[in-house]
C-alpha cells in the first residue's frame, strides 16, 4: 500500500512501506505503553514492522491481502480493512496501523472492527498523511488537493495504493471516540523544514478558532469537546508533521 512518494528504507532486507521515521516512532510509541503483549501489524506488507516486533520479544501477528513475509516466530492472516477482521474479540493487547486507513473504502467500519479485537486497556496506534497541518490546508485552499494526494487518482485504474479517504485529526478523532477509543497521545514521524515557512499564518488560525469554533457549541459537553480538539488541533504534530500518528486507548464502550 506504498504511496509513490513514500520513503523506503530497509529493516533486515524488508522495505518499510512508510515514510521515514514512521517506523520507528510508532514502535517507541508503542513500547512506552507496551513494553510487551499480542500485537497485530495490519496492514503488515513486507512485514518490517512485524520482524521489529518479533525482534523485541512481542507476540507478532500480520495481516493483509497478499503473499505473506518469511518469519516463522510470527502468525499471518488474510485481513481485509474493509470487512470484519478474522480475529476474536478482545484477541489483542495492540493493533498497529501503519499508513492503511487512507487506502479503504469503509475508514469508521475497520476503527470499530480494532475496538472489537483489542482487550480494554489496550491500544490502537494509527497513522495516515496528516491533512491537518497548515501546509496541506494552504494546498488545498490552492489546488483542492491535499499534500500526499496531490492531483487526481488515475478512476480509469484504482489500485490499492490510492488515497481514496484522506482523513483529517477531527475526522480521526471523532471515529475514535464514537468507537469506544480515548486519543492518548498525537505525534508525527517529522517536520520537515519547508513546514516552518507556514508558521505565518499561525496567527490567523489561532485566531479564528477561538472566535469561530465555539459559536457551534450545542451544549456544555460539546463546548468541552471543541475546547479539547482545538488544543489537539495547535499542537506542533499536527501543525507541521507529515504524518499523523495517533495512539488510541481502548475504553470498552463499543457501539
Amino acid at each position: 500500500m506504498a504511496n509513490k512518494e513514500t520513503a523506503h528504507c530497509k529493516r533486515r532486507g524488508r522495505r518499510e512501506s512508510a515514510p521515514r521515521n514512521t517506523h520507528d516512532k510508532v514502535f517507541a510509541l508503542l513500547k512506552e505503553q507496551l513494553p510487551s503483549g499480542k500485537v497485530l501489524d495490519l496492514p503488515c506488507g513486507q512485514g518490517a514492522f512485524t520482524q521489529n516486533l518479533v525482534d523485541h520479544g512481542y507476540q507478532a501477528v500480520g495481516g493483509d491481502l497478499g503473499a505473506w513475509p518469511d518469519i516463522p516466530q510470527a502468525n499471518f492472516h488474510d485481513a481485509n480493512m474493509d470487512e470484519r477482521l478474522p480475529f476474536d474479540t478482545d484477541s489483542f493487547d495492540a493493533v498497529v496501523s501503519i499508513e492503511g486507513i487512507e487506502h479503504i473504502r469503509r475508514p469508521f467500519d475497520f476503527i470499530q472492527e480494532c475496538g472489537r479485537i483489542i482487550r480494554p486497556g489496550g491500544y490502537l496506534i494509527i497513522t495516515t498523511p496528516n491533512i491537518s497541518s497548515i501546509r496541506s490546508r494552504w494546498r488545498w485552499f490552492i489546488t483542492g488537493f491535499h499534500n500526499k494526494c496531490k492531483y487526481p487518482l488515475d478512476e480509469s485504474k484504482p489500485e490499492l495504493r490510492h488515497h481514496i479517504n484522506m482523513i483529517s485529526f477531527p475526522q480521526m478523532r471523532y471515529m475514535l471516540h464514537t468507537n469506544g477509543f480515548r486519543i492518548e497521545a498525537a505525534a508525527t514521524n517529522r517536520i520537515k523544514p519547508i513546514n516552518w515557512v507556514y508558521m505565518l499564518w499561525l496567527p490567523i488560525q489561532y485566531l479564528a478558532g477561538h472566535v469561530i469554533l465555539p459559536g457551534g457549541a450545542k451544549n456544555k459537553k460539546h463546548k468541552e469537546i471543541i475546547r479539547e480538539t482545538r488544543k489537539q488541533m495547535m499542537s506542533l504534530p499536527i501543525l507541521f508533521g507529515e504524518t499523523m500518528i495517533i495512539v488510541a486507548k481502548a475504553e470498552g464502550d463499543r457501539l
